[in-house]
């Protein structure tokens, strides 16, 4: 991946038959930038470029084909390959800057975010030998969660499955080159394992758990394969730099193509979406190599085209860039908690702070430690106390040994369940699912002798509205004082059938909801998104189970478009009220962009009246927990109340 490593290596070793010079393909500092952006972006906004993270089998694809081709020239000039200088060269081009991520970042944890330290001996040593990936299969979040105590350190996944592959790639390429004479037959052999890699990924595909598949070392060969795979039939060293026009032309149009669909991709492809990985990654991986194999050859003008002095300057520092930029995100965010005030400002912002930081580390510790000799470690150690020849070393070693030892005793202090802590939201919608599923039930078995009641129902409601002084029973009596009710409206919403459709801020507050609405029926699920809403819509309305009011809860975890909302209510139909709750989401940029959205189409549809959750809760921090967006229980008693009298508004 990093123009310090590959890079610098085949900058050395590739050359053009045909006039023996040397040649370096600075086409790929260019797509690997447009990579590297990609994945930054996506962490920016996730669902703005939703396919940003399919940088990283772009990432992939260009290691596998640049080591592997190296390693073909070396077998070639040499006949064996330095398995030992090779592993030497790697280790010192990695290591040094991601202990530096991982200290100083412990450091930043135990001083002002003790939270996220959760689990963080495991993280470190599991990060330090390259393994982290297999650790987050079994103890990680989702790479694609947005809201459950991001760790700075998910994205090192990548690093660990990379490094990996080059610890086994020396090995398969001395048996491939040994036993393996005709280079098409290993190439051949390189792509069948790569669809075999896709397919374990297809099988293995859970919806309701990625880590197994993202994480995967296995799932995850298919654009490392692919790559190195071309090296073998598209080798640099054999490319003409002299080719006709039209073949000139053809190339170039080609590589065209292929960035526009692989671009397509990168805005549309979900991590979240069974197509990603039921062949999507494969097909992009397909494109990225094609886009390799264009860039790579001399007469195609892409090499050209992506060559420029700031693509240079963010190749030479991407390494930096790609480990700074989460934990900066994940700090920045905990401290700046109302990102949707400024959607544009923050993110630029932050895209500073990772450049100025990457730029630092590339200067005063990549470069220096990428020259340094390592065999005068424990001479430059003991020239720190006796002040032989140091200059300014002192002075460096101060913040280095302060922050390791901030560092070192957060990790030894932070207790081992801490991560347990951050899951309390995780374990509240656990239950609340579990009574909801069961108080659905109990609705559904109901549901024809509400239905029959209907008319009587309202005539009631009527009369409630009309007669104020009503007594309560003891259970009723509780849900008055619990949710600042009047009594009237504790007995009109017992009349009044619901059904809401929601994602995790819904399930959040189910049990209220039907403790006040004692027919409702909730669906809420973690994660959902408003392209779920019309096929939940459809299928309860197949089944008579859909209510005369809807409650929607959506555009937490996404923006929304007039046409999605229009799906909803045509497909609930004109009979139907749809209330839809506008959301409270300062985290993330598309909170105004939402609730624009709603109001909008509450201006458009007379059976359409948005819920100003947003309002209500503006200036209410108290309400809600440590992400900001789920509501705690003060806040679901408040959000439950603001439906609620909503509801008994419009009841007749």
């Amino acid at each position: 991946m990093w123009r310090n490593d590959e890079m610098n290596e085949s900058q050395e070793s590739v050359q053009l038959l045909n006039d023996g010079k040397r040649r370096y393909i600075t086409g790929f500092d260019g797509l690997r930038v447009l990579a590297l952006l990609g994945v930054i972006l996506y962490h920016l906004m996730p669902y703005s470029v939703q396919g940003g993270y399919l940088g990283v089998p772009i990432f992939f694809a260009v290691s596998g084909y640049l080591i592997t081709d190296l390693f073909i020239q070396e077998w070639d000039r040499t006949g064996k390959i330095k398995i030992g200088s090779f592993f030497i060269r790697r280790i010192k081009r990695l290591y040094p800057t991601l202990i530096v991520v991982l200290l100083a970042s412990t450091a930043y944890m135990t001083l002002f975010a003790r939270n996220l330290l959760g689990q963080i001996r495991s993280v470190i040593w599991t990060n330090l030998v390259f393994v982290y990936n297999w650790w987050e299969v079994g103890h990680g979040q989702s790479y694609f969660d947005r809201y459950n105590g991001e760790s700075p350190f998910t994205h090192l996944w990548y690093l660990s499955v990379l490094v990996q592959y080059y610890f086994i790639w020396p090995f398969v390429m001395v048996i491939l080159l040994k036993f393996l004479k005709k280079r098409q037959r290993s190439a051949l052999l390189l792509f069948v394992l790569a669809i075999v890699s896709a397919i374990l990924m297809a099988v293995l595909f859970s919806p309701n758990n990625t880590n197994r598949v993202y994480y995967g070392t296995d799932t995850r060969m298919a654009p490392y394969l692919l790559g190195a795979a071309l090296s073998f039939v598209w080798p640099s060293t054999r490319l003409s730099s002299v080719v006709d026009r039209t073949t000139k032309t053809i190339m170039n149009v080609i590589g065209a193509v292929t960035l526009v669909f692989m671009l397509v991709l990168t805005f549309g492809l979900s991590g979240t979406s069974a197509l990603t990985y039921h062949g999507g990654m494969l097909i992009f991986s397909l494109l990225s190599v094609l886009m390799i194999a264009i860039v790579a050859h001399p007469s195609a003008s892409w090499d050209k085209w992506l060559t420029n002095p700031f693509f240079k300057w963010l190749g030479s520092r991407s390494y930096a860039i790609y480990l700074y930029q989460f934990p900066v995100m994940i700090f920045y965010e905990q401290i700046v908690t109302n990102i949707a005030k400024h959607p544009i400002l923050n993110p630029i912002i932050e895209t500073a702070i990772i450049l100025g930081i990457s730029e630092l580390s590339y200067r005063f510790i990549e470069i220096p430690l990428a020259k340094f000799d390592y065999k005068q470690t424990w001479t430059t150690i003991k020239s720190l106390f006796t002040g032989k020849g140091i200059g300014n070393k002192r002075f460096w070693a101060i913040p280095v040994v302060l922050v390791t030892a901030i560092a070192a005793f957060g990790a030894t202090t932070a207790p081992v369940n801490t991560a347990k802590k951050t899951d309390a939201l995780q374990s509240k919608l656990a239950k609340n699912n579990r009574e909801t599923d069961k108080k659905n039930a109990e609705v559904l078995k109901k549901q024809k002798e509400n239905q029959k009641a209907a008319e009587k129902h309202k005539a009631e409601v009527k009369a409630l509205k009309e007669n104020k002084k009503v007594k309560l029973n003891k259970k009723e009596k509780v849900v008055a004082k619990d949710y600042g009710l009047q009594p009237s409206e504790v007995k009109i919403a017992e009349k009044i059938p619901v059904t809401g459709i929601g994602d995790s801020i819904m399930l959040d507050v189910s049990t209220d909801i039907q403790q006040v609405f004692p027919s409702a029926y909730i669906s809420g699920k973690v994660g959902r998104q408003v392209w779920d809403a019309p096929d939940i819509v459809k299928s309860l309305k197949s089944q008579g189970n859909l209510s005369d009011n809807v409650l929607i809860n959506l555009g937490t975890n996404s923006p929304i478009t007039m046409q999605q909302i229009g799906d909803v209510v045509n497909d609930a139909g004109k009979n139907r009220h749809i209330y839809w709750v506008n959301v409270h989401v300062p985290t993330q940029a598309w909170e105004g962009s939402v609730n624009r959205t709603l109001a909008k189409a509450a201006k458009k549809y007379k059976n359409f009246t948005v819920i100003d959750w947003h309002d209500l809760s503006q200036n209410q921090p108290g309400w809600f927990g440590g992400d900001h967006v789920h509501p705690n229980e003060q806040g679901s008693k408040a959000f439950t109340k603001l439906v609620t009298q909503q509801l008994i508004k419009d009841a007749d």
